[in-house]
């Protein structure tokens, strides 16, 4: 039995996420949000060294606690482990979020789709036509595949509680403090690169992933042309296999914050379209199915 534990704990935390989603009130992540936005106003200096010292305590500091609570349950631990891994587990949300926007495209709602794609990205959305709507929602699609999904998982299988803990509080920091902004060019660069660090196998599976299930020549053709050329080390890998295994054109200019950036193409073949984010979410949730078959056939091969 013991060799199947991760793998049967995996499986509930998806059952959990799948039955349940996210929690509406009371979610862990919002409190540490709250906690962390305490934390930067006690610690925010201009300072490489203040933003590690931020980041060190709370990432830290929690996954020490769930190491702890994981020892002191005994052969009970692998409750607590599901829990918190549903807990970081985004994949229900995930595919709610972009079924909003392909509800409001399909009734004709363009300015209600923005306000749904809004709540996925960081870019503007109020000025996008409806192939713009689409692209972002693919892209947050496919990278928080890696952030909220596959991340998680693959830390859950190397660390147990701790490590998704861990995994998942940096990449809030980061989603929280690492933008290259005047106010956290330098508090908030340990988050980045934390989660970069903590990142960078996960991506590469990610992307891997896409490649098995998706339009595999075109997908791995794209990862190895195009990743290279996107400014994040993690989510080029991500979403230019993601992009090659839908055969959607992503990438290309983007309004954040006012400034449009250009950005490289991701992909090959056609613009993308409303129904391409059914089978965007579809892709990640069989990499889910993909990723926990791997993780029995690991538990038999040790039992």
């Amino acid at each position: 039995m013991a060799p199947f534990v991760v793998p049967i704990t995996a499986l509930l935390a998806v059952v959990l996420d799948r039955l349940l989603g996210e929690p509406q009130r009371w979610h862990p992540l919002v409190g540490f949000g709250r906690l962390a936005q305490r934390v930067e106003a006690s610690l925010y200096e201009a300072s490489r060294l203040r933003g590690a010292i931020a980041v060190s305590l709370l990432v830290g500091g929690f996954a020490l606690a769930a190491f702890l609570a994981h020892r002191s349950l005994g052969s009970w631990a692998w409750l607590l482990d599901a829990a918190l891994l549903y807990l970081a587990i985004g994949a229900t949300s995930l595919g709610e979020h972009a079924a909003a926007v392909r509800r409001a495209l399909g009734a004709g709602d363009l300015d209600a789709a923005r306000q749904s794609v809004s709540r996925m990205v960081s870019r503007d959305t109020m000025d996008m036509d409806e192939t713009a709507v689409v692209r972002a929602t693919l892209e947050s699609v496919l990278e928080n595949g890696c952030d909220a999904v596959f991340g998680a998982l693959f830390w859950f299988f190397v660390a147990g509680a701790p490590g998704v803990v861990a995994y998942r509080l940096a990449n809030t920091l980061d989603a929280m403090w690492g933008y290259k902004t005047e106010r956290y060019r330098y508090f908030g660069w340990a988050a980045a690169r934390l989660d970069d660090l903590l990142n960078w196998i996960p991506a590469r599976l990610t992307a891997l992933t896409y490649v098995l299930l998706g339009r595999s020549g075109t997908a791995w053709r794209c990862w190895r042309s195009q990743a290279a050329n996107w400014e994040s080390p993690n989510a080029g890998p991500v979403m230019a296999a993601g992009a090659g295994a839908l055969t959607v054109k992503l990438g290309g200019p983007a309004v954040y914050h006012g400034r449009l950036e250009s950005r490289p193409p991701l992909g090959e073949g056609r613009e993308p379209a409303a129904a391409d984010i059914g089978r965007a979410t579809a892709l990640v949730q069989r990499g889910v199915w993909l990723w926990l078959v791997l993780a029995f056939m690991g538990g038999w091969a040790l039992a």
